[in-house]
């Protein structure tokens, strides 16, 4: 197996444009297992790690760049943890720190599982992917983009340069049931965002599905709540049986299966709560913020 190592990223699409079979590797938290697991066997590795482009990240017209060389461990540390606080609580959650010293969110997006911990904030946060080929570069709607259990929208040319996404305007939570604390693979997760001044709230389920779910009808019916209420202005408490209803819509909204890590029916009453809970937090904070600034 040859491993090809561009320095720059237009070497590293000539490389892919000639090689289309081969796998990219960054942190190789997926690959790796697939090749010790013989899941695959590829002609070629396409190491991505010496390509300064694919790091860091920036503010750009008013959105967050963020290379797809950007570690867990980078996001859950650095000021992004402030700016995207959902993502960030995702990737404190991803194995061992050694994981997360080289595991990657765009290694998360090329793989497409929909237990992939990072995957639920993107699409709460209706993120873009920046595909890049040696025939330009295109933005793809995170929902558009991953298709089904570790299927993608992306051509054999192409490779993930970035995503894009807003800062958070309002309170985030993440949250995953797992067998154990450390080093697990989602059962089912959820995250939840608050866009206060657009008046909306956004959930998606994780690994209760084929996909990554987003929550609609939930949303629907939590913005109806708050609008009707006045909440957003009053900041006053939610009550009880609008957050019960809210968790039992984000369980309806979950497609999952009985698996080895969980039952289907488990699932179903994990999402219940995870949805209730996660709003129960956000809008915990969202109330504290009024009591901070008088």
């Amino acid at each position: 197996m040859d491993v090809l190592t561009p320095h720059s990223l237009d070497a590293a699409l000539r490389l892919k444009a000639e090689q289309p079979e081969a796998w990219p590797i960054q942190g190789g938290t997926d690959v790796m297992v697939a090749l010790n697991f013989d899941h695959g066997r590829p002609p070629a590795l396409l190491n991505l790690n010496e390509v300064p482009e694919l790091r860091g990240w920036s503010r750009e017209n008013g959105s967050l760049r963020l290379g797809s060389g950007l570690t867990y461990m980078e996001i859950e540390r650095g000021e992004l943890r402030e700016v995207l606080p959902a993502l960030a609580e995702a990737s404190r959650t991803v194995g061992s720190p050694q994981i997360r010293n080289r595991g990657t969110i765009g290694g998360n997006l090329g793989t497409s599982s929909p237990a992939g911990d990072g995957l639920p904030p993107l699409f709460a946060s209706a993120a873009e992917v920046e595909l890049a080929s040696t025939s330009g570069t295109r933005r793809v709607p995170i929902a558009e983009f991953v298709t089904g259990p570790k299927r993608n929208g992306m051509a054999p040319d192409e490779l993930i340069a970035a995503y894009t996404l807003p800062a958070a305007a309002g309170p985030q939570q993440f949250a995953k049931i797992g067998t154990r604390n450390a080093m697990v693979i989602a059962v089912c997760s959820l995250a939840l965002a608050l866009w206060p001044d657009e008046r909306r709230v956004t959930a998606c389920i994780g690994s209760a599905g084929p996909t990554p779910i987003p929550a609609t009808d939930a949303e629907a019916f939590i913005a109806g709540v708050l609008d009707e209420q006045g909440l957003w202005e009053s900041r006053a408490p939610i009550s009880e049986s609008a957050l019960t209803r809210f968790g039992e819509l984000v369980e309806l909204a979950a497609r999952p299966i009985n698996d080895v890590r969980g039952t289907a029916a488990y699932r179903h009453h994990a999402l219940r709560v995870l949805g209730r809970r996660t709003l129960t937090w956000a809008w915990r904070d969202y109330r504290a913020e009024t009591a901070r600034c008088a």
